[in-house]
Parts: structure tokens; C-alpha cells; sequence
């Protein structure tokens, strides 16, 4: 039996597996823009704190204006991972996380370069061919000459990813199917045997080696009740 295509994080046909994620990968996630609107509605929709959503209030405070959630910075390194990682992988769900920091404020505007270290993979032992990958995820505001100039994210996570499909011999399938059909055919064949009705089969009587029966009719036999033979002495 032939394993089924394994499906990436957004459904398409995988073409990275658990055996693909070694340690000492680093997968690069690109660049994503912090949208003003986005921001601003996220913080409304999920988490409004005034440094999120008033900017007065957050232009006379220390922040110096108005700062992303730090949720909202997560989701877009989420996006990113979906689109530049788990959109190619074999991957299931994930087990949690071990660790979130938000390092620095993240602005409107901000250009954040993402990526995605592997740092330990085993195979699961809860979850049967899958296997367990430990990452690290980061967040780097670039500059106008877009060099990295401070870390904004860090988080530590495990994924499940499913491990490859081993491809059946041609061969060993040949011989399995012809298997089948042999059973098949052998199955069908008992089946009719067991419908067929039993039929009586006459008696065919004595043959020429048998011995003559006591009281036979035939005039021949010497146990005839009227031969002198036959009579037995007081």
C-alpha cells in the first residue's frame, strides 16, 4: 500500500520533510513593511492599550509615539513562516512554544527581516511518523541601507513535520497485487464449491467378488434353506 502525497502547512503537495530540517538550517523568511492601518486596527480588534492606539497620549509619553502590539509583531512573523516555510513543508501542528520576547518597540513603518533557525530535531514519540523540530525565530529592524540594526523578536517553538514517504518497489507491488488476485480467484472458488447441492449416487449392488449374502434368491448359493449343507446337527 502506497503512502499518500503529504500536504504542506497551506495544503499544496510538500517538498520539505522532517529529514530536510537539520540543525544549523537557517531559512530565510524575507522582509515585511509594519503598515500604519494594520497596526492601528490590530491593537483596536486585540489589545487596546493606549501606547497602541492613542497617539497623543503615546507622542507626550516616553514612547514617543505609537507602538505595535507585540502580538501583532508575532502575527506577522507567523505570516512569514507560513509563506516562506510551512507553505513548502510537510508540516502538522505544532506543540507550543518555550519562549516569546519582544526586544524593542516596533513602529509604523518599520522594515523587519525575518528568519528561522533549526536548532535540534528527533523524531516524535507521541506522534508516529512525524518528527519534532525545535526553532528559533527572529525579527531584525534594518536600516536605510537595509543592514540589520536592532533585534525586535525572539521566540523559541517546536514543529511537527512529517517525515518522507518511502517510494514502494514497483516490484514488491507486482507480486502483492498478483497475491491478491491469486486469494481472490481461490475465495470465489470455495464460495462456489460450498453452493453446489450434494447428489445421492445409486447403490451400484454387489460386484462379481463379493461373497453371496445368506437367503440370496440366487439358486446357486449353497446357503439355501433347502440344501442338506445348510442344516446344522442337534
Amino acid at each position: 500500500m502506497t503512502t499518500p502525497d503529504a500536504r504542506s502547512g497551506t495544503g499544496r503537495p510538500a517538498e520539505l520533510f522532517f529529514e530536510d530540517l537539520v540543525p544549523g538550517l537557517t531559512v530565510d523568511l524575507g522582509v515585511v513593511t509594519v503598515d500604519a492601518d494594520e497596526m492601528v486596527a490590530f491593537a483596536r480588534r486585540f489589545d487596546p492599550q493606549w501606547y497602541h492606539v492613542d497617539s497623543d497620549l503615546a507622542a507626550a509619553s516616553r514612547h514617543g509615539g505609537l507602538i505595535a502590539s507585540g502580538f501583532y509583531t508575532v502575527s506577522l512573523f507567523m505570516r512569514a513562516y507560513v509563506d516562506h516555510l510551512l507553505s513548502r513543508a510537510a508540516a502538522d501542528a505544532s506543540p507550543g512554544l518555550e519562549e516569546l520576547r519582544w526586544l524593542a518597540p516596533v513602529r509604523a513603518g518599520d522594515r523587519l527581516a525575518v528568519r528561522v533557525d533549526v536548532m535540534g530535531a528527533r523524531p516524535s514519540t507521541a506522534r508516529p511518523g512525524l518528527g519534532t523540530v525545535s526553532l528559533t525565530g527572529t525579527m531584525l529592524r534594518l536600516g536605510p541601507d537595509d543592514r540589520p540594526e536592532q533585534e525586535v523578536l525572539r521566540t523559541r517553538f517546536r514543529g511537527w513535520f512529517a517525515v518522507r514517504p518511502v517510494e514502494a518497489d514497483p516490484a514488491e507491488v507486482e507480486v502483492q497485487a498478483e497475491a491478491e488476485v491469486e486469494a481472490e480467484v481461490e475465495a470465489e472458488a470455495e464460495a462456489t464449491d460450498a453452493d453446489q447441492p450434494e447428489v445421492d449416487q445409486p447403490d451400484p449392488g454387489p460386484t462379481a467378488g463379493d461373497p453371496p449374502t445368506v437367503g440370496s434368491s440366487d439358486s446357486g448359493s449353497t446357503a439355501s434353506s433347502g440344501s442338506p449343507e445348510a442344516q446344522q446337527p442337534d
